[in-house]
């Protein structure tokens, strides 16, 4: 899929003020660890995670996705009333019903005129947003649009470290309880809007979709308990990334890998990133790692990955950036952008 006319106008995150580290995470459950034989450092060794950053206990999501979309919205210069869709892509939601973006649109004060409402896709649900919202914009039907998302996960994961600290938790309590040890929270949103009328010229190029759908178990969440297959996701995972991207390379042009400037990618451990990069032949200085300072935030991983890149000075003006994702279920999204 290619657009003409879509652009990123503003782009900002907010992580939290709390940094939990892995160390201080095992040390919840070490008793666990030494009845199994397992050595203290598993969690940073095996993800690469280091610390993560949690809000307050009962933080809502759309409370975090309000302060992200009101920051991005004073770098465009935008008033709520001038926003004309919203789309929520958070895993996390206030409640099942309503609409979490519904929740947001409301702390913003959006018009009466303004759609709303929410993608989930897993870990590329924000991409899946930015799609949508690009289609919208591309065939006339809004002029601009906010995508936001906002993940607050501490409820879980502490939930899961509760199990795992239980006398009966087992080594394979371990194995299926793993991937929850590297969840962040962090919130994030982008501001689009037609190239016409564009003060930043970050254009939107275009995106390619493939899913492996018989890979759908492989990670399986609730709200108090995400069991993953952690070696599934790294194999098929990466070997969904190897696929999608030759699809990529023709509908962008970039038979030359040099054609790509910077990758931002969703990060679920250093093992599976890398493994990526391996997979479609980039190198990883072409990478900006954030996974072991802010861990896995979800779908808003990747989004937050590249405020953090422009506010480092690592995309400049003129640039192709590569986006990508890879979701349980499994889906995977590559997306070009001309920063």
């Amino acid at each position: 899929m290619r657009w003409n006319n879509v652009t990123i106008e503003a782009i900002a995150h907010v992580l939290p003020a709390e940094v939990v580290t892995s160390a201080s995470m095992e040390g919840q459950f070490a008793a666990t660890l030494r009845r199994l034989g397992m050595p203290p450092g598993q969690v940073e060794k095996l993800s690469g995670v280091k610390e993560r950053r949690w809000w307050d206990p009962g933080t809502l999501p759309s409370v975090v996705a309000t302060i992200a979309a009101e920051r991005a919205l004073a770098k465009a210069g935008m008033a709520p009333g001038d926003v004309q869709a919203l789309i929520n892509t958070s895993v996390s939601r206030d409640y099942l019903e309503p609409a979490t973006a519904a929740m947001v649109a409301g702390q913003l004060g959006l018009g009466h005129h303004a759609v709303t409402f929410d993608i989930t896709n897993a870990c590329v649900g924000f991409l899946n947003g930015i799609i949508t919202l690009a289609n919208m914009i591309e065939l006339g039907q809004v002029e601009n649009g906010l995508v936001v998302c906002g993940e607050s996960v501490r409820e879980g994961v502490e939930a899961t470290l509760r199990r795992l600290a239980a006398p009966e938790a087992t080594i394979q309590t371990f194995r299926d309880n793993f991937a929850a040890l590297t969840l962040g929270c962090g919130s994030v949103a982008f501001v689009l809007g037609r190239k016409d009328h564009t003060k930043t010229g970050h254009l939107v190029q275009g995106a390619v979709v493939r899913n492996a759908p018989e890979h759908n178990n492989l990670c399986l969440a609730q709200y108090a308990e995400m069991k993953a297959d952690a070696h599934g996701l790294l194999v098929h995972g990466v070997a969904l990334a190897g696929e999608a991207w030759p699809y990529a390379v023709r509908e962008f042009g970039w038979e030359d890998p040099a054609a790509v400037d910077v990758v931002i990618g969703h990060q679920v451990s250093l093992a599976h990133f890398s493994g990526v990069f391996q997979r479609i032949g980039q190198p990883l200085e072409k990478a900006v790692v954030t996974l072991p300072y802010i861990g896995n935030c979800g779908p808003a991983s990747m989004p937050i990955t590249l405020c953090l890149a422009e506010a480092q000075g690592r995309v400049k003006s003129g640039q192709t950036v590569a986006m990508y994702g890879v979701g349980s279920g499994l889906s995977c999204t590559i997306m070009s952008v001309r920063w």
